[in-house]
């Protein structure tokens, strides 16, 4: 979920070490590997955990969702601009600030004693994780040679990503059985510092050093619109979507965005540059990304809901329910090469969009008695495993579009695209099923079907609609072209 490098600023990279000798690119490779797999396992680690967090910290069904949105959107907003400040700052150092900001985090939200604190800190755990990741990949590329060994490495960089997010469910369901919700965030500070103590001794220093300045302005605009968008979302639940309570954040909002885009067509050095959405590709995927991360960022939060409030799983047993669903990513991620070349990336990205939404159709089939494996595991891996399928081609059209020197800015705008509309789509979803769940009884286990049930459905069509888009906008591109950019 980060930014790859440019070309351009591969070539530039100086390395310095404090020692005057480079250190092993093995263990330069472990512990940026090391950093973005912490970054990527507090993504989905936290989800088993949410019922506890609520009891224990005496949280809303509809504020749940911030403990995820909370990390997300700040994750989101700010990753451009952390790997702008790894190139104009250097990456080793970016690398350090953001872990130990999220080391810090991660200590705040597991000692937390009431909601709002945990929120802070889930929202700072997203600004270390975005100042830190778009450099782990950077730093991994600048440790080994050009050719096979590179290759290598940036599989390994790759494999790691997708394990810290299919693994997540597992940690936490075994964190929160055996010792309590705190240790899914404590966990991170014992590794944390580990892994930021042998960076500032064994990391080499790189940077582009093209003189470019920060948009810290357009990084705050975009994130805070979004923030304000999703809370005015989640307002429609209580107050109608006619209330002053909800109009309100959601004017503001769309007014950040607004500004947003204003200050990005006008700033000398723009987070996300406009010019670069004149290429169909690149829009054209942006929005393919957007709408398909909307609907399956979903799928974690509420089929975790469903196994512990439902059906009566312990957050281990969920955890483990969640296993195959996890492995259907990583086999949907590393199909869609391969299928490529032969179907073309827009047929791949359809293809795996329609298994998902006919997973995504099937579980909205559940009872309040469900089977694990016809109400879990087979539509959980038909759903995660078209979400692999998608999401390699689409990045893969994207960077095709862009001039050689852009491919890492647009790499980290689909990445952006697919957070920022997971968020989004996390809220909404959580509108509808609370709204649903509330008309239909309130918490009894049945009501709560329902709600599921019908974010469920509401994601089927949602990913449809992504089917229409691409098969109407996405370009056909008869050559091979690169999927480098798709981890």
């Amino acid at each position: 979920m980060t930014t790859m490098p440019r070309a351009a600023d591969v070539s530039r990279i100086s390395r310095l070490s404090s020692k005057g000798a480079a250190p092993p690119a093995w263990l330069v490779v472990a512990l940026a590997c090391a950093g973005q797999f912490l970054v990527v396992l507090d993504v989905s680690v936290v989800n088993v955990a949410l019922p506890s967090m609520r009891t224990d910290l005496g949280m809303s069904a509809s504020g749940l969702q911030w403990v995820v949105n909370a990390y997300a959107i700040a994750f989101a907003g700010f990753m451009l601009l952390g790997g702008r400040a790894g190139d104009l700052y250097g990456r080793k150092r970016m690398f350090l600030v953001g872990l130990a900001l999220f080391t810090l985090a991660s200590l705040c939200g597991g000692l937390a004693q009431d909601g709002w604190q945990l929120l802070l800190a889930r929202a700072v755990q997203g600004l270390g994780a975005a100042v830190l990741a778009p450099s782990t990949l950077t730093i991994v590329t600048s440790a080994v040679s050009e050719g096979a060994a590179r290759a290598r490495a940036i599989a390994t960089w790759t494999a790691v990503g997708a394990g810290g997010g299919a693994a997540g469910g597992l940690v936490g369901g075994v964190l929160v059985d055996t010792l309590s919700w705190r240790w899914v965030l404590l966990i991170n500070v014992p590794v944390g510092a580990v892994v930021l103590l042998s960076s500032l001794r064994w990391l080499p220093e790189s940077r582009a050093g093209d003189g470019r300045r920060l948009d810290l302005p357009g990084a705050v605009l975009v994130t805070a619109g979004l923030g304000v968008l999703a809370y005015g979302i989640s307002q429609t639940e209580a107050e109608g979507w006619t209330a002053t309570a909800t109009l309100l954040p959601l004017a503001a909002g769309l007014a950040l965005v607004a500004l947003f885009l204003i200050v990005e067509a006008r700033t000398a050095a723009p987070l996300m540059p406009l010019g670069l959405f004149r290429s169909r590709a690149v829009s054209s995927a942006n929005a393919a990304m957007f709408l398909s991360g909307s609907a399956m960022f979903c799928m974690w939060f509420f089929m975790t809901l469903y196994a512990q409030n439902v059906l009566g799983y312990t957050p281990l047993e969920a955890g483990l329910a969640l296993v195959p669903s996890s492995l259907a990513v990583l086999v949907g991620s590393k199909s869609a090469p391969r299928f490529m070349p032969a179907l073309g990336a827009r047929n791949v990205a359809v293809l795996g969009t329609l298994i998902a939404a006919v997973g995504f159709g099937w579980q909205s089939l559940m009872t309040a008695r469900g089977d694990y494996l016809t109400e879990i595991m087979l539509p959980g891996i038909l759903m995660m495993l078209g979400a692999g399928l998608t999401a390699t081609p689409l990045a893969a059209l994207a960077t095709s579009g862009a001039a050689p020197g852009e491919a890492g800015l647009v790499s980290g705008l689909i990445n952006t695209s697919r957070t920022m509309g997971g968020s989004l789509g996390l809220a909404v979803m959580s509108t509808i099923a609370a709204a649903r769940t509330a008309s239909s009884g309130g918490s009894t286990r049945e009501a709560l079907t329902e709600g599921y049930a019908l974010a469920f459905r509401t994601g089927a069509g949602v990913l449809l609609g992504g089917v229409v888009l691409m098969v109407v906008w996405l370009p056909w591109v008869s050559r091979r072209i690169s999927t480098s950019s798709a981890g």
